[in-house]
């Protein structure tokens, strides 16, 4: 059975700093690209920030400088690392789970984030 968790959201004040984590199991993790997606109320899903299986990254435009992904294939984990947090931050960030040319998709349930002094 694939689960995937993720934890690390909350309440933080503008300008600081979150790390979010999600744990992958019951895939091959390594071979899964990974991705960081969120949505805000009223809202359509918007992807934050990917890594493929081979460690290459890519982020919106609106997160770049500021947020960082990386992987841990011997965790099997994904982390988010969110700095200079803006109230525009705010939503439910999920995390996905991607093996190319397949349909092999999978999300998390979602944590929130939200960025309000």
């Amino acid at each position: 059975q694939v689960q995937v968790v993720e934890s690390g959201g909350g309440l933080v004040q503008p300008g600081g700093s979150l790390r979010l984590s999600c744990a992958a199991s019951g895939i091959i993790f390594k071979i899964y690209a990974m991705g960081w997606y969120r949505q805000a109320p009223g809202k359509q899903r918007e992807l934050v920030a990917a890594i493929t299986s081979g460690g290459s990254t890519n982020y919106a435009d609106t997160v770049k400088g500021r947020f960082t992904i990386s992987r841990d294939n011997a965790k099997n984990t994904v982390y988010l690392q969110m700095n200079s947090l803006k109230p525009e931050d705010t939503a439910v960030y999920y995390c996905n789970a991607d093996r190319r040319f397949t349909i092999e998709n999978y999300w998390g349930q979602g944590t929130q984030v939200t960025v309000s002094s």
